[in-house]
């Protein structure tokens, strides 16, 4: 092999290592409300903190739900409205906050009634760390907050699109 040859394929691994080095952006305190029997849809919150890098969390998967989308509340007028949204930023080193009344996950075309207590997994995708894979507990709040956290609409209350 001439040098050229061999140093470009070492520059080549060298890139490869570097961008492997990335450190995947860490996710906590995953949850999601309760539901009632025959609810179609359900809120999922956590708390995202970047890695070494800036990464965007681009779609996530439920054995729950049928599907699953990334969404945000905002007001339009006097109206709260749920939109989807392509996707969450996640600055390098920086947190990000899914949490009720603004950026969350909705599982959608529920497939089983979420009870206070369960666990189920959810997978996360993001655009460079890849897929991250957290176990959500359902809960009537954030785990580890005290009384009125999570605070919000109802389980089963009704939302505009």
């Amino acid at each position: 092999m001439n040098t050229t040859r061999r140093l470009i394929l070492a520059l080549l691994a060298s890139i490869t290592v570097s961008a492997h080095a990335q450190t995947a952006p860490k996710v906590e305190g995953a949850w999601a409300r309760p539901t009632v029997s025959g609810q179609s849809g359900g809120g999922g919150f956590l708390k995202i903190t970047g890695g070494s890098g800036a990464d965007k969390l681009v779609s996530a998967s439920a054995g729950v739900s049928k599907m699953v989308e990334l969404h945000t509340m905002e007001m339009d007028g006097n109206v709260m409205r749920m939109r989807q949204v392509d996707g969450i930023a996640v600055p390098a080193g920086g947190t990000v906050e899914l949490k009720p009344g603004g950026l969350h996950i909705m599982f959608m075309g529920l497939t089983q009634t979420l009870k206070a207590g369960d666990k189920f997994p959810l997978t996360l995708k993001f655009e460079k760390a890849g897929e991250v894979k957290v176990d959500v507990r359902v809960s009537v709040q954030a785990p580890g907050s005290g009384a009125g956290a999570g605070a919000g609409a109802a389980p089963g209350a009704s939302h505009r699109h």
